[in-house]
């Protein structure tokens, strides 16, 4: 069975793992997304956040990816984000501190980075 729901709503607790896949830039409000995820994950659950890959600097962007993820953030991620609740604006090329620094916000006390390829970043979170 499938549901729809948001990421600020979806129903259950005591999930061990929640993940999310190339969208937390694309939201209005991560912040309240990853609060609502800490309420219903269980005290030793993980949340998985896949997100493109980037490094914390522009200029360390500034490769054949980077770039392409940059354009697709300009036309697709910041206009969809701004258009919803709050309008945060993340965009696709955040990097690794500012994904934390969002995650960490929303109450998660633990953020690693788990792994990455050449396109994705995959951050693990704890409560």
């Amino acid at each position: 069975m499938f549901e729809v729901a948001s990421a600020k709503e979806y129903p259950g607790v005591g999930y061990d793992l929640v993940c999310m896949f190339d969208c937390l830039q694309d939201m209005g409000d991560p912040v309240g997304a990853s609060a609502h995820v800490l309420e219903t994950l269980h005290h030793d659950g993980t949340w998985m956040v896949v997100e493109p890959f980037a490094n914390d600097r522009v200029e360390e962007n500034l490769n054949p990816v980077g770039r392409l993820f940059y354009g697709a953030s300009t036309v697709i991620c910041t206009p969809a984000s701004l258009a919803q609740e709050v309008g945060f604006a993340l965009g696709a090329q955040a990097g690794e501190a500012r994904i934390t620094e969002v995650v960490r916000q929303g109450g998660f006390t633990r953020v690693r980075r788990a792994t990455e390829t050449q396109f994705n970043l995959i951050l693990a979170a704890l409560p």
